[in-house]
């Protein structure tokens, strides 16, 4: 079967043999009433858990948007549109809301960039700020000792709503919800703080319930106080198929329930060779980034096999610490136990990449150049096909092979080994 993987805003060829194909992971076919902007309008006609928009806010308030940096494809340009006509409906006016890009420990945007992410409407009818993590107001501590330092412009606004996308997140559970308030505008130690928590093992893709980092930050958003989410669920080509608008919690697990029944993708067994991308552009902007799809391919491949990653990575690694515990280590054992010792940001992401070290092989298709991915601890390989090629050699003719092309999305659970609830 020939098939094209997403790589940066292309894609790249592969033919895998027939007989080799354990299978390809893709959305599950879903009958939904409708998507789009379609979609986020009737959320916020029937929001769950909550009044309308238009019964929540009054004239004269200071009104928050926090949505999504760059790198998460959170269609925003599509939603806050519908949003800010709800909240005109009610008499508020275009000075008094601020749309905040929750960049978390991420760079900085440019203003090209903003009007990107908000849309041309949008940019030029409301302020479109960056969160600014140097200037954030301590709101008080969670139960689990995390601070809640909020910045400036949202803690002070006297209504926040919160646009997302809800995805499997490795170690959150799912993305959305109370993210775009930790991480996403709190500053570099509440993060830490609350990221710590991500060694306990019930901290993982799927698992909302007894997920002690995803109820840390659920709490941490509502020391905050979030009025109102819009949260959208995507389909393969970045679209919106379903939206779920209202209470902080409610709505998001709502969310989460329907990308359940589209991406958590039962499989018999794990297969000796898993290629997998992120999808491309914005999601393999860099290292950082890619990981997300490689944790999710580490449950559907055995010990001793292969995972061919894909992403451009133009960005290179996207964070410093990362890239210097990968080239401090001399083995992904290393990495383990030193997060064990001293955990922090970036840190973290070299851990997830040694957890997928020690059960497989990780030949990695990028921009990166070759030498630095070898002292990652990874085989650089020109294209996805040469990398099947290699591994076919290392493996034997009859290797198995399970396709990922969305894999940051996409969850494989085998069959025997269970599965998660949200």
């Amino acid at each position: 079967m020939e098939l094209n993987i997403g790589y940066g805003n292309g894609g790249q060829h592969v033919t895998v043999p027939d007989q080799n194909l354990m299978g390809v992971l893709l959305p599950n076919e879903v009958s939904l009433p409708c998507g789009g902007a379609e979609a986020v309008r009737r959320a916020l006609a029937s929001p769950i858990g909550s009044p309308p928009l238009e019964q929540l806010v009054h004239p004269g308030e200071k009104i928050v948007l926090i949505t999504s940096d760059i790198t998460r494809p959170v269609p925003s340009a599509v939603i806050v549109p519908e949003v800010l006509d709800a909240l005109y409906q009610a008499g508020v006016r275009p000075e008094d809301v601020v749309l905040v890009f929750g960049r978390g420990s991420h760079r900085r945007h440019t203003e090209q960039e903003k009007e990107q992410l908000a849309g041309t409407r949008v940019y030029h009818e409301i302020r479109c700020l960056d969160s600014d993590p140097e200037d954030c107001v301590r709101l008080g501590h969670t139960r689990r000792s995390t601070p809640v330092d909020v910045t400036r412009v949202v803690a002070e606004a006297d209504r926040r709503i919160c646009i997302g996308n809800v995805e499997f997140h490795w170690f959150a559970g799912f993305s959305g919800g109370g993210k775009a308030i930790m991480p996403g505008v709190s500053n570099r130690a509440a993060i830490q703080a609350n990221h710590r928590l991500m060694a306990d093992p019930h901290a993982q893709a799927a698992i909302l319930d007894g997920n002690p980092l995803r109820e840390d930050l659920d709490e941490a958003a509502a020391i905050c106080g979030v009025d109102f989410i819009v949260n959208v669920v995507l389909d393969a080509h970045k679209q919106i198929v379903y939206a779920a608008a209202g209470d902080l919690i409610q709505a998001h697990r709502d969310a989460c329930r329907v990308l359940q029944s589209l991406y958590s993708k039962p499989i018999p067994r794990r297969a000796d060779i898993v290629i997998v991308s992120q999808g491309g552009t914005p999601k393999d902007l860099n290292l950082y980034q890619v990981q997300k799809a490689l944790d999710n391919a580490r449950h559907a491949v055995r010990s001793g096999g292969i995972v061919i990653l894909a992403g451009r990575c133009q960005e290179g690694f996207g964070d410093e610490t990362f890239l210097q515990w990968m080239l401090e280590a001399d083995s992904p054992q290393a990495i383990l136990e030193r997060i064990r010792r001293e955990f922090c940001l970036g840190g973290h992401k070299a851990a997830a990449f040694a957890k997928v070290l020690v059960q497989a092989q990780i030949l990695l298709v990028s921009d990166l150049p070759a030498s630095l991915v070898r002292d990652a601890m990874m085989e650089p390989v020109a294209s996805i096909q040469a990398a099947l090629d290699a591994a076919f050699d290392r493996l034997g003719p009859e290797a198995s092979v399970l396709v990922m092309p969305f894999g940051g999305a996409t969850l494989p659970r085998v069959q025997e080994e269970g599965a998660c609830k949200p």
